[in-house]
């Protein structure tokens, strides 16, 4: 049963009365690539920190490296169990308040986090021993509340903003996040690393990239306060369609879709986080070991960045393509054409790792393309699953449903199955064909979404 809401929910002062007041085009980009952009600088700076610095910042009492090392982790994680939860709460509200006013709660719980973790004292300051590393959980707790909401309510901006007939155009805008972020951070972490010392960075430095986060942050509210609440959610106040439990109705209505979103979703996510996070430390880890971890590449690890960076070139390239091709084709066609050559790029990995220099940076362009392709249609596609008034809580249950199962597992698997394999990347890429055959079964049984009515369409 549905419940109604004020006319005004959701919408800015003097917005009441001119529901055909549109959001310009560049405010829209901006507004809806700033959250995303900020969501993976945050994923590689707070890597990167994770790796080098955490370790024996936040966790010196631990009883060796290692173990400090996967405590770090250990707190890196916390944001992957908060995202599913960030989902629930940012969705309830974006479905039941607005599009605007959730974005902004989301950017600024992600955003505060993010600078609050470059100010946080090292463990080794007194009075600091127990309350450094539990502030750092909290932070990151936040972050992963925070980015829970965030992806759904950015594609519902750019696509409930679109003109007819160009929802994907607009939905690659959120998605060029993920490239933008991935080369303004490890361009960061590769200036600092130039111009401080180890020491400098392990001091002080490491600090620069979190605080710097707050420009982002601030562009991103500037930018969303002005903006207009979205055709659709202003036509589901005024037909006194919204849900009172916007994640309970999501589930009764539409749990087909729901799981069918969350599969769609799983070789995007799989391919993304082997190619950043398994082939770099694929690509620097030494060729002949002595502590008996699985042989890498041997690259210099500044080195293996500059490729990877160029890799990601192509990833926002590519992204802005897939949209005029979603278009064209369909977003179902395109996602599994593009989702079989995943599966057949799983199968090339050893050739191509074995080819030396060119054959490395050749799969990081093919891969990076690939992902381009079929990450750039998903802020089109997950939304077009559901109803208009339970379209941001379905779309964010589903998206991070397959952060789970597709990110925040992929890493793990990855190293155990390199290990399994003696060193060699061959059950990884068989892995990451595995993730595409069971994405290639859910689009086959998933429906075209390129027609449905968007505005106009509510959950009884």
């Amino acid at each position: 049963m549905s419940t109604s809401a004020s006319p005004t929910a959701g919408t800015a002062p003097g917005e009441q009365g001119a529901p055909s007041a549109g959001n310009p085009r560049g405010r829209v980009v901006v507004a809806s690539l700033i959250g995303t952009s900020i969501e993976f600088y945050d994923f590689y700076i707070y890597a990167t920190a994770a790796s080098l610095v955490f370790p024996a910042l936040f966790f010196p009492n631990a009883e060796d490296p290692t173990t400090q090392l996967l405590s770090s982790f250990a707190v890196f994680g916390v944001a992957f169990v908060a995202r599913p939860l960030g989902s629930v709460l940012f969705g309830h509200f974006g479905d039941r308040v607005g599009r605007k006013a959730t974005l902004v709660a989301s950017l600024l719980t992600m955003g505060i986090a993010t600078v609050l973790i470059g100010l946080i004292p090292a463990a080794s300051t007194p009075g600091w021993a127990v309350a450094a590393p539990a502030v750092l959980v909290l932070c990151r707790f936040c972050q992963g509340l925070g980015l829970g909401g965030e992806w759904s309510g950015a594609a519902l901006l750019a696509t409930e903003n679109a003109p007819q007939g160009k929802r994907a155009i607009y939905g690659t805008f959120p998605q060029l996040g993920a490239p933008i972020g991935f080369i303004l951070a490890n361009t960061v972490f590769i200036s600092l690393s130039s111009a401080l010392t180890p020491e400098q960075f392990a001091t002080w430095g490491w600090r620069i990239p979190f605080l710097a986060s707050a420009i982002l942050v601030i562009i991103g509210l500037w930018v969303r306060l002005s903006l207009l609440e979205t055709p659709a959610f202003r036509k589901v106040v005024e037909s006194s369609a919204v849900a009172k439990l916007p994640v309970a109705r999501v589930f009764r209505t539409s749990s087909k879709q729901i799981v069918s979103g969350t599969f769609i979703m799983l070789a995007t996510y799989a391919l993304f986080y082997l190619m950043t996070t398994f082939t770099l430390n694929y690509g620097i880890a030494p060729t002949n070991p002595t502590d008996g971890s699985p042989a890498g590449l041997g690259y210099e690890k500044i080195d293996f960045l500059w490729m990877l960076i160029i890799g990601v070139v192509f990833f926002g390239i590519f992204t802005l393509v897939s949209g005029p091709m979603a278009e064209k084709f369909g977003r179902r066609a395109h996602l599994i054409w593009v989702t079989v050559a995943i599966v057949l790029f799983g199968g090339v990995w050893v050739p191509l790792f074995s080819a030396g220099h060119i054959g490395v940076q050749s799969l990081l362009i093919i891969g990076f393309t690939l992902m381009g392709l079929t990450f750039g249609p998903m802020a089109a596609v997950l939304p077009e699953l559901f109803p208009a008034n339970v379209r941001y809580t379905g779309s964010a249950v589903a998206y991070n449903l397959s952060s789970v199962l597709g990110a925040a597992l992929a890493p793990f698997i990855a190293v155990w199955l390199w290990a399994k394999a003696d060193g060699s990347p061959v059950l990884v890429g068989i892995y990451l064909a595995a993730m595409g055959v069971v994405t290639l079964v859910a689009l086959l049984l998933e429906r075209e979404t390129r027609d449905v009515d968007y505005d106009d369409n509510v959950s009884a």
